[in-house]
């Protein structure tokens, strides 16, 4: 299994002293003067294109160069790095030489902004990993090995045709029976690829009984370690067979210890987890009837590509459960939604979405957007208190076709952004009116009674203490509220309103989402 992260071009620098554990002897690493991968690099910028993590860096900022004062970026003795991975609790050795500490420096100081990302995704991916290591009783460190493996990113795909968060070849996946054919790669479905990475380690350490030769088989395959141990006399110390492994494992099990390190004292570090344009709780629903994840989104009112990295397996956004059925997350409140509205779901579009010409189209691929015919565009100005469902209803356009005219991701707009909506040609001075409108007559233009829908959001004095303020609507989700706030997630509002349940909002009901000011 190839190694996506750690390619020994990791290890940094220069040629190292260090004493083996175990050993009274010192040896010389002839450690290349190396930069990091330029492959890692392009698994980072994959890891960057996912929907969630573009949606959290459109708001929290570009990655930039890292700031090395170390005010910002602390150094610390070996003897702290030693003390720390000595607390850590966990079957694994965590022992700590100066091959490791280039890894940590790698992860704290080197890709501090990388890290950021994947520690903002370990929210949604490790609760999938530590709930199937612990069926399987096997070490929740090993949580760690997909950041070395994939840096969290389900779409990864390596120089040798490893793909996947956890990174299987193709002959060892299809051994542990994930499937793998023109439409679906249960390689990139999180869930389905731990269960097979558990098995397989859980194998492994049948053999080795010791988890750093374990670590390094999952990287090399058992024979390449076999090899290793007899060319070491038969020893089974991974340091001791070091110099027999293949050159990309070495810094396999010092890049893992240093990952498990990095992710547990991270803020130690002054990292900061960059928030995701994610939803915390999802639930999964089963597909017996093929379907297009277009239909899903289109019919629940869901950004495509939010599905489409909610079910990476599905290549070319085709669910295609004829024989088999097949699973599909979603958003926890959506799954409701979906299991009420399955037959306009199936029935949406199908002869369309379906059609042989859709298999062979490239998820993402651009689409030119024309005008519609017989209309016109106008513009609107959005105000305080708007959101995409309100000018959805003013202008009498659906909300998907708002969306698509003005390039807009989910629910997320701005107060002074400006929108184009096309509207019959014939009305487009009634419609051109609206940006002028006051929100109660705009409502009462819809037949609603201002009174009944104020504005959602209200600020208090400013005052140190106080808060800006939401007020939930009937069909709000706690995340579609979060997506309507730059750089506020649905655990933040959690978190504030001291919550602990994420479907018991209902309309009426006061959050808190942000200090005011």
């Amino acid at each position: 299994m190839k190694n996506l992260f750690v390619i020994t071009a990791v290890l940094i620098l220069s040629v190292t002293s260090y004493s083996r554990p175990g050993s009274t002897s010192t040896t010389r690493l002839n450690i290349p003067s190396d930069t990091i991968d330029t492959h890692f690099e392009r698994n980072l910028d994959s890891l960057l294109n996912l929907w969630y993590v573009k949606n959290a860096l459109m708001y929290g900022g570009e990655l930039g160069e890292p700031d090395f004062t170390d005010s910002v970026i602390p150094d610390f003795p070996d003897s702290v790095y030693m003390k720390r991975l000595g607390n850590i609790i966990s079957d694994i050795d965590m022992s700590y030489n100066p091959i490791i500490k280039n890894f940590i420096n790698v992860y704290t100081r080197n890709r501090r902004n990388q890290v950021e990302v994947m520690l903002g995704l370990t929210d949604y991916y490790f609760p999938i990993f530590e709930e199937v290591l612990n069926y399987y009783d096997l070490p929740l460190e090993l949580r760690y090995l997909p950041v070395v493996e994939s840096a969290l990113n389900p779409r990864a795909v390596s120089r040798a045709g490893a793909t996947g968060i956890w990174q299987f070849m193709f002959p060892t996946a299809r051994m542990y029976n994930l499937t793998i054919n023109s439409l679906v790669d249960e390689r990139r479905d999180p869930l389905a690829s731990t269960h097979a990475a558990a098995r397989y380690l859980k194998d492994l350490y049948g053999i080795y009984n010791d988890w750093t030769l374990v670590l390094a088989a999952y990287n090399c395959g058992p024979g390449n370690v076999n090899r290793a141990i007899r060319r070491a006399g038969g020893s089974r110390n991974y340091w001791e067979i070091y110099y027999h492994l293949p050159r990309e494992t070495r810094g396999y099990v010092p890049a893992f210890i240093a990952a498990t390190y990095a992710m547990t004292y991270y803020r130690e570090h002054n990292l900061v987890p960059v928030a995701k344009e994610f939803p915390i709780f999802t639930d999964t629903i089963s597909i017996n009837r093929e379907v297009h994840l277009m239909q899903v989104a289109q019919v629940l009112d869901l950004p495509i590509e939010m599905l489409r990295d909610m079910n990476p397996q599905y290549r070319r956004d085709i669910i295609p459960a004829r024989e088999h059925t097949y699973a599909l997350r979603l958003p926890v409140t959506y799954a409701s939604k979906f299991i009420d509205h399955q037959d306009s779901i199936f029935a949406f579009k199908a002869d369309h979405f379906l059609s042989r010409e859709n298999l062979t189209v490239t998820p993402g691929t651009a689409r030119t957007i024309s005008v519609p015919p017989g209309r016109t565009a106008v513009n609107y100005t959005v105000k305080q208190g708007d959101n995409l469902g309100f000018i959805s209803e003013w202008f009498n356009v659906g909300l998907s076709d708002l969306r698509n005219w003005n390039n807009i991701r989910g629910n997320i707009i701005r107060t002074g952004q400006r929108l184009v909506v096309y509207v019959p040609s014939g009305q487009s001075d009634y419609y051109s009116e609206i940006d002028k409108l006051s929100f109660a007559v705009k409502q009462s233009r819809r037949g609603r009674a201002p009174s009944l829908n104020p504005p959602p959001v209200t600020t208090v004095s400013g005052e140190p203490g106080d808060y800006l303020y939401y007020t939930v609507r009937q069909g709000d989700t706690l995340w579609d509220i979060a997506r309507q706030f730059p750089g506020i997630s649905d655990r933040d509002i959690l978190r504030l309103n001291q919550l602990n349940n994420a479907s018991r909002i209902f309309p009426g009901q006061r959050l808190k989402i942000k200090p005011a000011g």
